[in-house]
C-alpha cells in the first residue's frame, strides 16, 4: 500500500527533485489532477519527461524538444507504463502542471492541487500497470489530503487541454478507488 508522508513525499518512492516547484499559498489540497505526457510525443519508456521536468532536456535530441525548449514544468507525480510512480515535487510544494486553469470557481489550479502525469497520449490506452499505480497513488494522495476531489487536466482547461484524453477509462479508475 502507498503513503504520503508528513513531508508529502510517497512513502519508499522514487524521488527526483524539480526545481519548477515553490511555495504553496496558504490553504488545503483540494484537487488531484490526472495528465498524460510522453516525449516526443507518442513515444514511452526514456527520460525524456524526466528531464523535461528537472530542466535537463537535451534539445538536440529531438526536433520537437526545440519547441518546448523554454517550457518550466513540473508535476507531483509521474506513472511510467510498467506503474512505477516517480516523484517530482513534494505534496506540500505547489508543480507547475496545470497552468492557467479553473476548477468550481476557483482559479489557479496549481495553488490547491497535485498533479499526476500518465505516460501516454491521447491515442493509446494506458496500461493495467498504470491504473492499479494511480489507483493506489490516489488512495494514497485522498488519505493524506481527505477533501481532495479528482479532475481531468482537460476539465480545468478545456480550451488547452485535451488530456488525459478520449483513452482514459474513468469508470475504471473511479471503480477502483472506492474498493480500495
Amino acid at each position: 500500500m502507498m503513503r504520503i508522508d508528513a513531508r508529502g513525499l510517497l512513502v519508499g518512492g522514487e524521488y527526483l527533485p524539480s526545481p519548477n516547484c515553490d511555495d504553496r499559498p496558504g490553504g488545503a489540497i483540494e484537487l488531484l489532477v490526472i495528465h498524460n505526457i510522453s516525449l516526443p510525443p507518442g513515444e514511452f519508456g526514456g527520460d525524456a519527461v524526466l528531464r523535461l521536468f528537472t530542466n535537463t532536456l537535451d534539445v538536440a535530441e529531438h526536433p520537437y524538444y526545440a519547441s518546448i525548449s523554454e517550457l518550466k514544468v513540473s508535476a507531483h507525480f509521474f506513472v511510467r507504463r510498467d506503474g512505477r510512480v516517480i516523484q517530482f515535487v513534494p505534496c506540500l510544494k505547489r508543480a507547475w502542471h496545470a497552468g492557467e486553469s479553473c476548477w468550481q470557481g476557483k482559479s489557479r489550479c496549481n495553488d490547491f492541487s497535485v498533479g499526476i502525469e500518465l505516460e501516454g497520449s491521447d491515442a493509446v490506452p494506458f496500461s493495467d500497470a498504470q491504473y492499479i499505480a494511480l489507483i493506489q497513488l490516489s488512495a494514497a494522495l485522498r488519505e493524506a489530503y481527505p477533501k481532495c476531489g479528482i479532475t481531468g487536466h482537460s476539465d480545468i482547461a478545456p480550451k488547452r487541454k485535451t488530456d488525459p484524453g478520449p483513452r482514459f477509462d474513468w469508470a475504471r479508475y473511479l471503480t477502483g478507488l472506492c474498493v480500495q
